[in-house]
């Protein structure tokens, strides 16, 4: 039996069976791989990393081995149901791009992320005047890999720009718990943020 991570395995509650699905920066393929098997979805990985190509092989799971920052261009307009990108936005060089275009070749897009507005980070940099690190941001900022950190006031902000409808959102702690005042005031409060979007059309 697979098991998932908090946070994939509410990704994979919003995935329907039978579903084609593309997975950006997909790691070892664990996600792709109990889709494949619990949802019968068809799809592919994108993963950058050899090792963790390597793993998606192992269980047999299709895989392009291939940098996100790149794009995909290699992919037709609504070429999946579902395009999903967990724990990589902060990372890339344009996120907006990278948004724009799995909104061109998905129907809908599934994307997680780090909640900078917490209030945790927000006391440490104001009152530390130091960049925050907790378990949702754990590097130091001389190595970490995020290097275009938003809210999720910014997020939805972003969205209504763009006329991104957003279909469902659950803002949660890193053991992916919620309780009423990440309900009331999910920027706050809210330590990571999933969130389900289709273009507005």
């Amino acid at each position: 039996m697979i098991v998932l991570r908090s946070d994939l395995e509410k990704i994979s509650s919003w995935i329907k069976p039978g579903s084609r699905v593309l997975d950006l920066g997909c790691g070892d393929g664990t996600l792709l791989d109990f889709l494949q098997k619990e949802r019968q979805v068809s799809g592919y990985g994108i993963e950058i990393s050899t090792k963790q190509v390597i793993c998606c092989l192992e269980k047999g799971v299709n895989i392009i081995q291939a940098d996100i920052d790149a794009g995909l261009a290699d992919f037709d307009e609504n070429s999946f149901d579902y395009v999903i990108m967990t724990q990589a936005l902060q990372a890339l060089q344009r996120p907006d791009q990278t948004l724009k275009e799995m909104l061109r070749v998905g129907e809908q897009s599934i994307v997680t992320f780090p909640n900078f507005g917490l209030w945790r980070h927000r006391l440490q940099l104001g009152a530390g005047g130091k960049m925050p690190v907790s378990k949702a941001l754990p590097a130091q900022w001389y190595e970490t890999e995020n290097i275009h950190l938003c809210t999720v006031d910014d997020f939805e902000a972003f969205c209504n720009q763009q006329d991104i409808s957003v279909l469902q959102r659950d803002i949660v702690d890193y053991d992916h718990k919620a309780d009423w005042l990440m309900r009331l005031w999910p920027n706050l409060f809210g330590e990571l943020a999933l969130y389900r979007i289709k273009n507005r059309r």
